[in-house]
């Protein structure tokens, strides 16, 4: 994983997790790499992956069984959460830049409308 340098590397790492487990790559339950391979994995401090764990357990997105090791959420409902939270933040940076190049919403909805048109279209030949 390539880290920008403008946010902290947990939140990134955090992040990643996150993505794992709304893609469907970890699913409830799965049993997370330990410190030290999460730290190997992405070549970062255990300290850190340490953070990582401890905000994401805060978080409800992962818990802890002494001795065994640290797991993904079996909440559906915490999983769903997290996947509307970044379908809405993925949404808001759209528009943001939208309105940024001068493009309303509306006309955003329909720049979205008409690339999905040419997708399916391009698709069936």
């Amino acid at each position: 994983m390539e880290f920008n340098s403008a946010l902290p590397i947990y939140l990134q790492v955090m992040a990643s997790i996150k993505k794992d487990i709304v893609t469907g790559r970890l699913i409830p339950g799965d049993k997370l790499p330990s410190v030290r391979d999460l730290a190997i994995q992405y070549t970062i401090n255990p300290n850190t992956v340490s953070r990582v764990y401890r905000e994401l357990e805060l978080e409800g997105v992962c818990f802890t069984k002494r001795g065994m090791g640290t797991f993904v959420t079996e909440d559906e409902g915490k999983v769903q959460q997290m996947r509307d939270e970044m379908a809405e933040e993925l949404v808001n940076r759209f528009l943001e830049g939208m309105h940024q190049l001068g493009i309303s919403s509306a006309e955003a909805l329909r720049l979205l409308q008409e690339h999905k048109t040419k997708t399916q279209q391009s698709n069936d030949t």
